[in-house]
């Protein structure tokens, strides 16, 4: 009996010897791949590997340095063991299924994986940004305008980190917009009634020889001739920019640029008078003879503009609502906004105009 026993118990020390070198091991496992060296095995990591060096988490003036398990792998608990369970799908498609095994291959796919990853922190609330990011330890106070305005909407309207810094490590995918969008809106525009009272231009269109008409101005239709409408365009002139019709009087919002018969035509409403900044303004109005297609309403290119919004904006940060800038401000922000993308310059006209026509400061 006593034999049994000495056996039974040689036996489960045995096994919790075993037992505790296959936790060791497994930790051991778990901890070495979870390394940048682990990751840059893979030589189509060697490109996220080179922008990551170039981003403020791999070198900045605190000399803090996040490695990608800082970012990738949560810290402990079931995160983090789901997250290393997935992880293993990148191995597979490196080495099984060939998916990724090529820089061009990894170029078509990073969108599908951004989207993934940007999932994830989305569900867990971003937990690996706030192992060491925290909104309490912030001093907003201490950073730019433009940050805080940001993390101020952020905190209100309870958005996680990476609503807004998707591409804070790697380069955010290379997005196109469909060309069957533009196409649509030009269709629509092409079959507005002809009875239509206001129209809306689509692009930058000649309005005879008087100048040139950009996207979403007004244009109201005195009456109809044939093929032809003639319209009117009511805006405010500044004096020494005579050449242009803007939106109002203080709001640069560009309707027309005027050739100098165009400048002649105009019919003068009011007298100068100046605003807050010395600026003199007075209101005018241009008529003439309207061939080309337009909308019967601007939602069509709102429509068109938020589909803009979403895929070149939302691409890096949380959609930023139209009422947070005045219509002034808008411009530098989109044109900041777009060097960063491949949106082309009417594109980025339209989505300028969609945000300027929607500011807080709007006067409709």
């Amino acid at each position: 009996m006593r034999k049994i026993n000495k056996t039974l118990a040689l036996v489960c020390l045995l096994g919790v010897i075993l037992g505790a070198l296959a936790i060791l091991a497994a930790q051991w496992t778990l901890h070495k791949t979870s390394s940048t060296e682990f990751c840059l095995s893979c030589h189509t990591m060697q490109a996220p590997y080179e922008e990551y060096t170039g981003s403020v988490h791999f070198q900045n003036q605190k000399g803090i340095r996040a490695e990608c398990a800082d970012c990738h792998i949560p810290e402990g608990g079931m995160d983090y063991l789901v997250t290393k369970f997935l992880a293993s799908k990148d191995i597979y498609h490196q080495f099984i299924t060939k998916k990724i095994d090529t820089p061009e291959k990894f170029e078509e796919h990073r969108l599908e994986m951004a989207q993934t990853v940007w999932a994830q922190l989305k569900a867990n609330d971003s937990a690996t940004c706030r192992s060491c990011h925290s909104m309490d330890a912030m001093d907003l106070s201490a950073q730019s305008p433009e940050a805080q305005k940001m993390h101020e909407m952020g905190i209100k309207e309870k958005q996680t980190c990476i609503d807004c810094h998707k591409g804070v490590a790697h380069f955010p995918p290379e997005i196109k917009m469909d060309d069957s969008a533009v196409k649509a809106l030009q269709t629509q525009a092409a079959s507005t009634p002809a009875d239509a009272r206001t129209l809306y231009v689509v692009s930058n269109t000649p309005l005879g020889d008087l100048g040139t008409v950009y996207p979403a101005t007004e244009l109201h239709v005195l009456k109809n001739e044939g093929t032809a409408r003639q319209v009117e365009i009511r805006g405010s002139q500044m004096q020494g920019s005579e050449q242009v019709i803007y939106y109002a009087a203080g709001q640069r919002l560009i309707l027309a640029s005027l050739s100098e018969k165009g400048q002649q035509s105009l019919k003068v409403l009011s007298d100068w008078k100046k605003d807050d900044y010395g600026n003199a303004w007075r209101d005018v109005t241009l008529q003439g003879e309207w061939s080309a297609s337009a909308l019967a309403s601007r939602e069509p290119m709102w429509d068109y503009a938020r589909k803009l919004d979403d895929v070149y904006c939302a691409g890096c940060h949380a959609p930023i609502p139209t009422h947070h800038y005045t219509l002034n401000a808008w411009p530098s922000v989109v044109k900041g906004m777009g060097a960063r993308t491949n949106i082309s310059e009417n594109e980025l006209d339209i989505l300028s105009r969609y945000f300027q026509y929607n500011a807080k400061d709007i006067k409709e």
